[in-house]
């Protein structure tokens, strides 16, 4: 009966935190369970319980999560990488300038080369975002 509890408590411990980890563990206490109908001992339950867990942990869990996360969708501001924008505000990292018009959006920028600066109306290729900046080159 104990193994049933676990599982119970193993399985809403995995829907409360959504982070697939108890979910193994849940596992775990379902194949103790059939050791348990089947008349095994406590260690053999024990033992069981610990191998079936291990074993969904390190080969299943790396998997699932893999699934999981090759979703990811990228957020708005992730699709202007790669995009040229043009440079309304001289770019200098020195002098903490410089604004860049994308997309009908504006944006400050910064050179991702320290030493290389834009005037305005050239265009450039952003390269990265860091935080509220687009970080940009010259295009290729």
């Amino acid at each position: 009966m104990i193994w049933l509890v676990l599982l119970v408590a193993f399985i809403l411990l995995e829907i409360a935190t959504v982070g697939l980890l108890t979910i193994w563990f849940a596992g775990g206490a379902l194949a103790a369970f059939f050791v348990s109908v089947a008349q095994g001992g406590v260690a053999v339950q024990v033992i069981v319980f610990l191998i079936v867990s291990l074993v969904l942990v390190l080969l299943i869990r790396p998997l699932a999560q893999k699934k999981f996360n090759s979703e990811h969708i990228r957020t708005n501001a992730q699709t202007l990488i790669g995009e040229e924008a043009v440079v309304i505000e001289p770019i200098d990292n020195l002098l903490s300038t410089g604004r860049v018009m994308i997309r009908g959006q504006e944006w400050a920028a910064r050179s991702v080369d320290e030493k290389q600066k834009f005037k305005k109306d050239d265009v450039v290729s952003v390269v990265s975002i860091s935080g509220v900046k687009l970080m940009v080159k010259c295009p290729e």
